[in-house]
């Protein structure tokens, strides 16, 4: 899986107390290779100090002491599911608790980021470790889409959310799956054509910014990586369908046998029907 590169095995996988995970510190440098993904586990709620558009592109400053904490230049960090990339000098991350990230043109047209105003809370995480249990799903941080939020229902101690769905990641969307929303890993309740359900336990009414977003509200989505991939594995993405792979020996070859395959096959067909 092409996880984006960065630095994955510098970042200890701690997290906040309301997440179930425990510190276990730094660790060694891989020899392989260091990779970024997520997990959909928000570790903590930080706020928007600033954001500053320069022509196609922006500057976003963001507090979170939790996730500065050991930050490093180049260290990445998923803004509402948005895999942004520190650009200042770690030690003074820390020291103020806010790091800076650039936001480009790409990241403006597919996210909400480019509506976030200071002061708005943000969901903040840092990336895991290979090896580390994986608490959600796996996630990117390559945002699909902007939903809106449709409809809260309160329950006793629960809300059920609805969401629309932009009609190109509906088919990614089934009852029970996981999909990533504003970076938070989530269970599907429903999938309908043009929406879907989702139920919060108090943890992530509490201490995300789904807790606090209210109908009409944008959210960033992120449908889950291997039916993405399972489809274009298989030719159904309109990109790869049809389409012949291998040398062009390899396709003449194919497309003879093919040709003959499909000869014998009308020869017996006309056959049994005389």
């Amino acid at each position: 899986m092409p996880w984006r590169a960065a630095s994955l095995m510098t970042h200890p996988p701690s997290r906040s107390p309301g997440s179930g995970r425990e510190p276990t510190g730094r660790a060694e440098e891989a020899d392989i290779g260091e990779y970024t993904v997520f997990t959909g586990i928000v570790e903590e709620l930080g706020r928007v100090v600033a954001l500053e558009t320069e022509g196609d592109s922006a500057r976003l400053r963001v507090a979170g002491p939790l996730v500065t904490s050991d930050a490093e230049h180049g260290s990445s960090i998923a803004v509402n599911g948005v895999c942004l990339t520190v650009i200042e000098d770690g030690r003074q991350a820390a020291a103020a608790g806010e790091f800076t990230a650039d936001v480009m043109a790409e990241t403006l047209i597919r996210s909400n980021l480019g509506g976030l105003r200071p002061g708005d809370p943000v969901n903040l995480e840092r990336p895991m470790q290979l090896g580390a249990r994986l608490g959600g799903h796996l996630v990117q941080g390559h945002v699909d889409g902007v939903g809106t939020v449709l409809e809260r229902t309160p329950a006793e101690h629960w809300e059920v959310v609805r969401v629309s769905l932009p009609s190109d990641l509906a088919r990614y969307v089934v009852d029970k799956g996981s999909i990533t929303v504003d970076g938070i890993s989530l269970t599907v309740v429903e999938a309908d054509a043009d929406s879907f359900t989702v139920s919060l336990i108090p943890t992530t009414l509490e201490l995300t910014t789904l807790g606090r977003k209210q109908p009409g509200a944008p959210v960033n989505l992120e449908v889950d990586v291997i039916a993405k991939y399972t489809e274009r594995l298989l030719g159904l993405d309109g990109k790869s369908a049809g389409q012949p792979q291998g040398t062009e020996a390899e396709v003449e070859a194919g497309t003879a046998v093919q040709a003959e395959v499909e000869a014998a096959a009308g020869a017996g067909i006309g056959a049994q029907r005389v």
